[in-house]
């Protein structure tokens, strides 16, 4: 009976969902999770009011108020709902496409009448495992939508100056919330650079200490991809920065400009972070197989001592194991005594050059 190996999920499934499909077809490419979770925060200088919406249909009126509202849609799966407020919200279908498209690279696409970024939100779980998750942005006249892949963000710390009135955040248009929450992101990042230079210290203590594992190649192996996957996220965001710098949108005012500049400052320092230790994680691998290689190397002159000790002494019994008929030596009474102690001088005097040669 021929058994057939069970073929493996090939990893390119999700993007084979695009193929052929009409520009502007809304297609889901990430892991479906949670429910469809829909929060505003609508607020001016004096107040402001959070709610829990119930459905699409209840985050339309907020669109023309004269108020400042942040719409937090958590659910990318819901690919009807998103094609709704889509159409109430006049997006068009490309951006309604790259929001729920997860594997989109961060960028910055400007709009008569608003403007749509995608970043990438980074953070880790409670098993210390890296997450990252797509966070869509569209910023109109008075609103700011979020559109997120499931519940859970590093947004806390908005909502809780929003709430409690910290800062200037409800004194300014909505173009500083964008700055606030893109500024929330960034942030976040290091706390992950962080992360990722205490996992590369304690490699580089475990191998320099001398109490590395078996296991360590594959930690180091790990811990490299881990570190070119916060790269490969964070990177582009230097560009979709760098344009909102020099945008002369309606929607982005003077003032908030400089927010933005200090934005561009911390991603070029956590990209310099990122770079030291890309670099770093390279020289532990090449550290590792450096050391693979000494203990190699020590084991093979452990075996070459052993072997140069008892080359000398294979050669005696050698002689005296041939089968000949006349050998004088065996004839003498104490020649097998003195034989041992021929032996027993060539190995001590043969350990005292090793020592002093320092080869033991």
């Amino acid at each position: 009976m021929i058994k057939f190996r069970k073929k493996k999920k090939r990893r390119t499934q999700n993007y084979k969902k695009h193929i052929g499909q009409v520009p502007g077809t809304l297609v889901y490419t990430g892991e479906k999770s949670g429910k469809l979770i829909i929060e505003s925060f609508d607020y001016n200088k004096d107040n402001v009011e959070e709610t829990v919406l119930l459905n699409i249909q209840d985050a339309v009126p907020f669109k023309d108020t004269d108020s400042v509202t942040w719409i937090n849609i958590n659910g990318l799966h819901y690919v009807e709902d998103i094609q709704s407020i889509g159409e109430q919200y006049d997006l068009h279908p490309l951006v309604l496409e790259d929001i729920v498209n997860t594997s989109q690279r961060p960028k910055i696409d400007e709009y008569e009448d608003y403007i749509f970024a995608v970043l990438k939100m980074l953070y880790y779980d409670d098993n210390e495992n890296l997450v990252i998750e797509q966070v869509s942005f569209v910023l109109g006249k008075n609103y700011v939508l979020t559109f997120q892949e499931s519940e859970g963000d590093v947004f806390d710390t908005i909502r809780d100056r929003l709430r409690h009135s910290k800062g200037r955040i409800r004194t300014l248009k909505s173009d500083y919330l964008l700055y606030a929450l893109i500024d929330a992101v960034v942030d976040n990042y290091f706390s992950i650079i962080e992360t990722l230079g205490n996992k590369v210290e304690d490699l580089e203590t475990e191998l320099f200490g001398g109490q590395a594992e078996e296991s360590i190649s594959s930690e180091i192996q790990q811990l490299k991809r881990e570190i070119l996957k916060v790269r490969r996220a964070i990177f582009p965001l230097r560009e979709v920065i760098n344009r909102i710098e020099k945008i002369e949108h309606p929607l982005i005012y003077k003032r908030t400009i400089t927010y933005f500049r200090d934005v561009y400052d911390h991603i070029i320092q956590v990209s310099e972070n990122i770079d030291i230790y890309r670099e770093m994680i390279w020289s532990l691998m090449d550290m590792y197989m450096t050391t693979i290689s000494n203990k190699m190397n020590e084991v093979m002159k452990v075996l070459t001592i052993i072997a140069t000790i008892f080359i000398p002494l294979t050669f005696i019994a050698g002689i005296y194991g041939m089968n000949f008929d006349y050998i004088p030596e065996l004839h003498y009474k104490y020649s097998y005594f003195i034989l041992w102690g021929i032996m027993i001088l060539l190995f001590i005097a043969m350990i005292i050059y090793f020592k002093r040669k320092k080869w033991l």
